[in-house]
């Protein structure tokens, strides 16, 4: 029996990583994505963030966990992005 090679799987468009910073709804987190601005009469960067609401099927997510997202389709009035995976857990204060 023969296997066929599977397709090497396109990366997902519309990928981003952020910063958890609001888990206090079911199923939803909010997600700060930090990027350079290069300002526009200094030229100096600047760092800016957008805020992402985000689905999470299973709450796996915690407040400052770094995460994956990706663009779907809208789930709700201000709900387009779905978690993808954590990357690195945020550390527990005791």
């Amino acid at each position: 029996m023969t296997q066929t090679p599977q397709a090497p799987r396109r990366p997902l468009a519309g990928l981003r990583t952020g910063v958890v910073v609001s888990d206090r709804r079911d199923k939803t987190r909010t997600v700060a994505v930090e990027y350079l601005r290069e300002h526009a009469k200094y030229g100096k960067y600047v760092k800016r963030a957008t805020r992402f609401q985000v689905h999470d099927e299973n709450n796996e997510s915690r407040l400052g966990d770094r995460v994956e997202i990706v663009n779907c389709r809208p789930l709700s009035k201000t709900k387009s992005w779905r978690l993808v995976r954590i990357v690195a857990r945020a550390p527990q204060n005791q």
